[in-house]
């Protein structure tokens, strides 16, 4: 607004820069955007609102393509946003507003969780105890050949870092747990 005034007076963008860094310090406009906005009065522009958009509104955000977003994390709930903005075919940023405001979903990291066995697990070890029964019952000396220390089981897996094991849930889900 100062730089209307400025430009009427006659005063230059050099001058204008220079009355608006010693009236406002550090919090005053860049020196670029002075002489931008004093060209532009210079020309005749009589207001500092912005003008409006000459581009079309975003069409992607529709209720059609909220609930594709929604039907793919119900079906895959570690896609990311680009994963999601690549299959359809939607900006990435319409795709975030639409996963954070429409659906209200974050990301959530896995909590792990001890000695929680799948059932793949649960079946190995039932199958060792039944072979181990086995033996007891064919061989009554069998258990005086084994030797027992500390309990630990170790099994192999492929760990995952926090950040690819995290997953979309609204509020109201219940955390996901990993073994």
């Amino acid at each position: 607004v100062q730089g209307i005034y400025l430009e009427q007076l006659g005063k230059t963008g050099k001058e204008t820069h220079d009355m608006i860094k010693e009236a406002y310090g550090d919090a005053a406009m860049g020196r670029l955007g002075v002489f931008e906005w004093h060209k532009l009065f210079r020309e005749g522009r009589e207001r500092v609102e912005d003008n409006d958009c000459s581009g079309c509104p975003s069409t992607s955000k529709t209720n059609e393509n909220v609930l594709r977003v929604k039907n793919l994390l119900n079906h895959d709930r570690r896609m990311s946003i680009r994963m999601l903005a690549d299959d359809l075919s939607i900006p990435q940023t319409q795709v975030f507003e639409m996963v954070k405001e429409n659906l209200a979903m974050r990301k959530v990291c896995v909590k792990f969780v001890l000695r929680v066995l799948s059932e793949e697990q649960k079946a190995n070890r039932k199958e060792i105890c039944q072979d181990l029964l086995h033996h007891v019952n064919e061989e009554p000396d069998f258990l005086d050949n084994v030797v027992t220390c500390d309990e630990t089981w170790v099994f192999e897996y492929n760990p995952e870092s926090k950040r690819q094991s995290t997953e979309w849930h609204t509020l109201t889900s219940p955390r996901p747990k990993k073994a």
